[in-house]
């Protein structure tokens, strides 16, 4: 006998594990049946999850925070037991500027693009015509990034340049219109932009912060402790799909895959790319390799580090221009549940952290940590300043942001 979950998702290729637990029989298997619904923006999939149309949802992990903590809307308390991939995030530009800030033919380095953009937001602004940046959503990584990259290359959001909401199918749309400048939104949408000769990649948001985090696995926190045991068993699904994921052996079957109507609706060459950590920066160049650019399941990437959580706490605190509450960074911080992730994997042949914090952007070599299971080594995480946040100096550290 199988339950059925519903769960809801954008056309993203960092939708892709509950769409191959799903195919690959993964879901199945743990005796989960799932149904997919697919929607073209994070408001309208957050509805979903809130109204209770669907049981879990493919969220942009700092809009989980944002609803819990009230936001925007009255709180209600959602949970994440698993990180559905870290990055895969690009900053597309329209071709006039990319030619001013960027390196033709390859990725620029965050600090030279940002020292440059500097210099044209300025000149931009005091024609009267400020740069216009779209993100998917306010309370989303591509946001925070987005943000973090400019304030740290002394361009103040809102103030120099201007930051609009875009859902994703629609920025390759926007840049095209005219109506952005840049777009900082998931594949396959950068890619499409490319293609289509209105945009040109310039950075991609793991130059900005090496393992950022980026989708999750988002459910009303009431769900979760009603349905424990199916959650448990879709962790598990999830588990397989990212390690099915990131064998090179299947990427163009999976691409093809995510590419079908009902869930991509796109080009299975755009996709295989992404998975591929391969991108065409402009029309008509050559592909660039750009190794974890959307990096999943691997240095338990799924596990959900509570340190994450706290540092988009941070950012909400910084950019929303909200004092901090102990309260709130305690209430924020419970969003992201590893005690679930662990639950669900103890006794599989899943590796597991034995801690469920660390210091983000800390590492800047290859490091062994201790493990409640299985082997882990994590790789380099730094942020492109150098800097790094120590969760247990939450305070200091937001007083370092202002």
């Amino acid at each position: 006998m199988t339950t059925q979950l519903t769960i809801g998702f954008l056309p993203l290729v960092d939708a892709c594990l509950p769409i191959l637990a799903r195919e690959h029989g993964f879901a199945e298997d743990e005796g989960l049946s799932l149904r997919l619904l697919r929607d073209v923006s994070w408001a309208t999939v957050l509805d979903r999850l809130l109204y209770g149309h669907s049981d879990a949802a493919h969220m942009i992990a700092p809009l989980a925070i944002a609803t819990t903590l009230g936001r925007g809307r009255p709180a209600q308390p959602l949970s994440v037991p698993f990180v559905l991939g870290l990055n895969g995030n690009a900053i597309t530009m329209r071709p006039d500027l990319a030619a001013l800030v960027g390196d033709a033919g390859r990725l620029g380095d965050p600090a030279r693009v940002g020292a440059k953009l500097a210099a044209v937001a300025q000149t931009r602004l005091a024609a009267g015509t400020p740069l216009r940046f779209g993100v998917v959503h306010r309370y989303s990584s591509h946001s925070y990034m987005l943000r973090y990259w400019l304030a740290a290359c002394g361009i103040q959001p809102e103030r120099d340049i201007e930051i609009v909401t875009i859902a994703p199918p629609f920025c390759a749309d926007a840049l095209e219109a005219g109506e952005v400048d840049a777009i900082c939104v998931g594949e396959p949408w950068n890619s499409v932009a490319v293609e289509r000769g209105v945009g040109e990649i310039v950075l991609v948001t793991a130059q900005i912060w090496r393992r950022g985090v980026e989708k999750v696995l988002a459910l009303r926190e009431p769900v979760l402790d009603e349905r424990r045991p199916e959650v448990e068993a879709l962790i598990r699904a999830l588990a397989r799909a990212g390690a099915h994921f990131v064998d090179s052996a299947n990427w163009q079957a999976n691409a093809d895959i995510l590419a079908r109507p009902e869930y991509l609706d796109g080009d299975s060459t755009l996709i295989h790319r992404a998975i591929a950590d391969r991108l065409l920066l402009a029309r008509g160049g050559a592909t660039v390799d750009y190794p974890d650019f959307m990096f999943q399941y691997r240095e338990a990437a799924n596990f959900p580090w509570v340190s994450q959580a706290e540092w988009l706490y941070t950012q909400m605190v910084r950019w929303d221009g909200v004092p901090h509450s102990p309260q709130e960074a305690a209430r924020a911080a419970h969003v992201f549940r590893p005690d679930v992730y662990r639950s669900a994997l103890i006794g599989t042949g899943e590796p597991l952290p034995g801690a469920s914090s660390k210091v983000e952007g800390s590492l800047a070599q290859r490091t062994a940590v201790s493990t409640q299971q299985g082997a882990i080594t994590l790789e380099r995480n730094q942020f492109f300043d150098g800097k790094s946040f120590d969760p247990a100096r939450l305070e200091e550290y937001l007083a370092s942001q202002r």
